[in-house]
């Protein structure tokens, strides 16, 4: 499908990845291999960006507290360092914030490291000042160091080292969202929700959840002892061997006459996988294909790029998605000719885990009304982050724009609100949490009240396979079904079997 060729270009981070006490998903994985990702992390000189005097005073009074605890060992250009990044932040960032602000974080990062003054080296001393500024802007922008730059460059690829989990960080701890499954965690049985408090032992309390990962992260073939608190269990220990990780972004199979098209991920993996996805389901179904479920459950994000592919593949023609920032000119991305399921009924599958790129696809198949979206209320995660070079090392993870849904809607805060709403028995799995409650979270823009729709109990649905999903048992019975009415009717009758 040489016509996505286009985005290419567009290579700007999407992931649901955050710095904080509390964030959302995030792949753990190690890794030294050069990503494509590479061509668009901008080298940034900091020459053509002018501070105004009150900048310049503010950033003279972190130089105070800098040459009061720095050591003397590179400290002139470490603290170019910070005053480069520093000017980034306030020309980039999606919105404006106060000189004052970035200082007084950077500088109490400093002093709450409670060192003697001249004793800080002078690289830790801004990597600290650097991780506190950035924390204090919103719970995905991130300092990056230069192991942390390598680290997101080569999970965009889809494959790396570890234990094959997606985690978040909650109240300063490890939190299992899910294992991916055929790996390491997932055959030593680690579950969702389960809590990593101890890493061979030592505590991970940790500043944000990169740091935090990176405990996790070992070569492959080593043994890394997990202390896990798991619900209504006592802390218990789990010995892992870290293995190479493949994720196959893409899975795919046939329900009877529907296909399904699972994402687990938007890596660069992702537009060969739908296309050989919907090859195989054409082959092994042809015209007797009454529908497709595309499943984006649990997939926190990745590549802008890859979710325009995957929403345009399904697309005739109309926006995707626009972009719009402070400093970044807004752009507008359209979809062309060219249905890989040839106009089949969809339902799109999303859950409170479903962020980022997975609600810039959900958003604009459900605004161009080419797919039902059924489940729950996404995560709500509607910013973009550009990850930037800084020149002596490292890089920034920097909220540069929001991204809008076809109707002009902005998803941040907010989420995609499912034509038809599934309730769950489980009401801790109702309440994850979502980008509104995270810490720092950027507000919902235009908030409204969402439109009356159709709300369903999932268990008034037949279980599917092993796993005995009920959501998806709900999809099949949709597009079977061949009309909302049709549906309502199948459901009532399952109902009083």
């Amino acid at each position: 499908m040489n016509r996505w060729r286009r985005f290419r270009p567009a290579l700007i981070l999407t992931f649901a990845l955050a710095a904080g006490a509390a964030v959302s998903p995030s792949l753990i994985g190690c890794g030294t291999e050069e990503s494509p990702l590479g061509h668009v992390f901008n080298v940034l000189s900091g020459q053509d960006i002018t501070l105004s005097q009150d900048a310049v005073r503010e950033l003279e009074r972190f130089r105070e507290v800098y040459d009061a605890y720095a050591a003397d060992a590179g400290k002139h250009r470490r603290f170019e360092q910070f005053r480069d990044a520093f000017k980034r932040v306030r020309f980039s960032y999606v919105r404006e914030v106060a000189d004052a602000k970035l200082i007084d974080a950077a500088i109490k990062g400093v002093r709450d490291l409670n060192a003697e003054p001249g004793a800080v080296p002078a690289g830790e001393l801004v990597e600290t000042a650097l991780d506190s500024m950035m924390s204090a802007l919103d719970p995905h922008s991130a300092y990056l160091n230069a192991d942390e730059l390598r680290d997101i460059q080569v999970t965009t690829k889809g494959e790396f080292g570890g234990l094959g989990i997606v985690v978040t960080m909650e109240n300063g701890v490890v939190k299992v969202v899910s294992p991916i499954e055929d790996t390491p965690a997932f055959r030593a049985g680690l579950k969702s929700g389960d809590l990593i408090t101890h890493v061979d032992g030592e505590p991970i309390k940790a500043k944000n959840i990169l740091r935090a990962v990176k405990k996790l992260r070992g070569p492959p073939g080593t043994d890394v002892r997990l202390t896990v608190s798991r619900s209504g269990q006592a802390p218990f220990d789990l010995t892992i061997t870290r293995a190479i990780i493949k994720v196959r972004s893409v899975r795919w199979r046939t329900e009877g006459a529907v296909g399904y098209v699972q994402v687990v991920n938007f890596s660069e993996k992702v537009e060969h996988g739908v296309e050989k996805a919907m090859e195989s389901l054409r082959r092994d179904l042809g015209p007797r294909m009454k529908g497709l479920v595309l499943d984006l459950r649990n997939n926190p994000g990745g590549l802008l790029n890859q979710s325009l592919f995957l929403a345009d593949a399904f697309l005739e023609d109309g926006q995707i998605v626009a972009v719009r920032g402070r400093a970044v000119k807004d752009t507008v991305y359209r979809a062309k000719d060219g249905d890989l399921a040839n106009g089949v009924p969809m339902v799109v599958l999303i859950n409170e885990g479903s962020a980022s790129a997975s609600e810039i696809v959900a958003s604009a198949l459900q605004d161009h009304g080419r797919a039902t979206v059924m489940g729950v209320r996404s995560f709500g995660k509607g910013s973009v982050q550009t990850i930037t070079r800084l020149p002596m090392e490292g890089g920034l993870r920097l909220t540069t724009a929001l991204y809008y849904a076809p109707s002009g809607r902005a998803i941040q805060a907010r989420g995609v609100e499912p034509d038809i709403t599934l309730t769950r028995a489980d009401a801790k799995e109702s309440k994850r949490q979502r980008e509104s409650d995270l810490p720092g979270a950027l507000p919902a823009v235009a908030v409204k009240k969402p439109d009356t729709r159709l709300t369903l109990k999932e268990t008034d649905c037949p279980a599917v396979g092993e796993k005995k999903d009920r959501a998806l048992g709900c999809a099949l019975a949709l597009l079977r079904a061949g009309s909302q009415k049709e549906f309502l009717a199948s459901i009532g009758a399952h109902k009083s079997m």
